[in-house]
Order: C-alpha cells, then structure tokens, then sequence
C-alpha cells in the first residue's frame, strides 16, 4: 500500500505542476500581462520553448529632421509572439481576423503607453506614428 499511494501521490504531483497550454500561456502573454512583463520572460532562458519568441523587430522611424525616434520594437515583439503563436495555433484553425484585430489593438495600447512616457513636446507626433505603424498592420498584415 506505500508503494501504490507513493506512485499516486507521484501522478498527482505531476498533473498539479503541469505548464499551462500553449493557448492559455498566448492568452495571458498578449492579453494579460504588462509588456515589461512579457519582455523579460522574452528574453529569459527558462520561456517556454513550445512557443515562438522570435521577432524581427519593427524600424525606430527617425522624425523629419529633428533626430528624434520612437522606439516601438518591444511592442513589436509582443506582437509578432502574439501573430506567430496564434496562426500556429491548432494549424491554423483558430488564426481570424477578429483575433488578428484584438492582436493588433494591443499593438496599439502598447505603443500608445510608450508614447504616454515620453515629454510633452513630442506625444502627438509619438502617437501619430504609433497610429501609422498600426494602420500598416491593420492594411497588410494577417488574414
């Protein structure tokens, strides 16, 4: 009998510390956890490794003369998580243009949130291109 609650209680323990899906770790990744977040356990060696953390990045547009950039790359890297995973997900199947726009409205937030940080003088500039970069997804990118 101490042999068999041994190995059941040794079941148990595995099912109670199983990772959560893919699918719920995409959720809680792209909707549900700050961007700071999500860029560290990005960039840490114990992620996930059944998800795809690769990006290509997006371009820091450089503003008219002024040399002044705005630097959308970690909102980027949500993004392509959230594109890659998601139309991986189940072959496919799950991959809509409701769930591209709910992807896509998160890129948005994030870039409206770095926009929020910066000084004053060049916020609306900042969210007119955050608002450009977002139009380009909406227009080319995705199902």
């Amino acid at each position: 009998t101490f042999m068999c609650s041994l190995v059941a209680t040794a079941g148990l323990s595995v099912a109670l510390f199983s990772p959560p899906s893919p699918r719920a770790q995409i959720e809680t990744f792209v909707f549900r956890t700050p961007l700071a977040t999500f860029i560290s356990t990005a960039d840490s060696p114990t992620r996930d490794a059944r998800l795809d953390w690769s990006s290509d990045g997006c371009s820091a547009p450089i503003i008219e003369s002024t040399g002044r950039t705005f630097d959308f790359r970690n909102a980027c890297r949500r993004h392509d998580f959230g594109y890659r995973n998601y139309s991986r997900l189940d072959n496919g199947t799950k991959w809509t243009s409701a769930l591209r726009a709910r992807v896509d409205a998160v890129f948005l937030k994030d870039m409206h949130a770095d926009c929020a940080r910066r000084p004053r003088v060049v916020r609306a500039s900042c969210t007119l291109w955050a608002q450009t970069f977002y139009r380009f997804v909406r227009t080319y990118a995705g199902p």
